[in-house]
């Protein structure tokens, strides 16, 4: 049992808000996930010829401007970081092919979270109110976000286990359910070109949606194959640079509401995730329908 929420502001002047929000939300969701919460939020884009990534080493005393330095000096690249908890912010005058590659090559026990041009992804284990004051959530601005918090089922709790998972740039995807063909999956990414760095079944579920639109699916055609390749319960939000995107399995048992007014969308596995939002009363509340994609886009 997890829970799921996101936010997708369709009214710019909302934007400083999105944090202090979403912030409510995953809140609401600690009965349903105690053991670790995470977050992807989608802001502050970078320059063009720069990138942004989200990374991760245990240790608070990490050596990161350090390794900042070397990476520059490798690129000949202007590098910046800010530290967050056992996190960090790294922008970069270079591709994020480019700086995957070489943290993979020099610095293999540092984890990548999030990255591309919009999202950044901080997720831990803890609370969710932990979580999220330890990373600043609630002044956090954007046009949309999704958060998740984890009851573990499949997996070991661990923060590298936690949601969201990011298998492409400006993509992120958390899972409430449990996938019964994910081994196989698995297997089947990975002759496709696919790496993984955890056991968990959502990771699979992630970098099988990133592989059909690395094919040319749409968004929501990458989802609807997803319901005849993946066998088990689920309810998927998805996160892309554009918008937010819900579906679930077509028994559907496992819960999610949505409600949309004028001035944003938003999702959540319990309405208690809900109330809170300004103008709640006047939005349109429902029941996403089984086997079915919504999806919501900035453009």
């Amino acid at each position: 049992m997890c829970g799921i929420v996101g936010l997708f502001l369709k009214n710019p002047a909302l934007q400083a808000e999105l944090g202090k929000h979403l912030e409510t939300m995953l809140i609401g969701m600690t009965d349903r996930g105690p053991d670790s919460a995470g977050i992807a939020v989608y802001h502050s884009p970078v320059a063009d010829k720069r990138c942004k990534l989200t990374l991760f080493n245990a240790d608070t005393s990490y050596p990161w401007r350090a390794l900042a330095g070397d990476l520059g000096t490798a690129l000949n690249a202007e590098i910046d970081v800010e530290q967050r908890g056992n996190h960090v912010l790294l922008t970069a005058t270079a591709t994020e092919t480019e700086v995957i590659r070489w943290l993979k090559a020099k610095h293999a026990d540092v984890r990548i979270m999030g990255y591309g041009k919009l999202m950044e992804v901080y997720k831990d284990m803890g609370l969710p109110a932990e979580v999220a004051k330890k990373y600043g959530l609630a002044g956090m601005r954007g046009s949309h976000a999704i958060g998740h918090t984890r009851m573990a089922t499949e997996s070991a709790v661990t923060t590298e286990h936690s949601h969201p998972f990011t298998p492409a740039p400006d993509m992120c995807l958390v899972h409430n359910g449990s996938l019964s063909n994910h081994n196989n999956l698995r297997k089947w990414l990975r002759r496709h070109g696919q790496e993984f760095e955890t056991d968990n079944d959502s990771e699979v579920a992630a970098r099988y949606f990133a592989h059909r639109l690395a094919e040319g699916a749409t968004l929501n055609e990458a989802l609807e194959a997803g319901l005849a390749d993946l066998d088990g319960f689920f309810t998927f939000t998805m996160g892309t640079k554009d918008g937010f995107a819900v579906l679930r399995d077509g028994i559907a048992c496992k819960p999610a509401v949505l409600a949309e007014n004028d001035d944003w969308v938003a999702m959540a596995s319990e309405f208690r995730s809900l109330a809170y939002l300004p103008n709640v009363e006047k939005a349109k509340i429902w029941e996403p329908a089984p086997a079915t994609v919504y999806s919501w886009s900035l453009h």
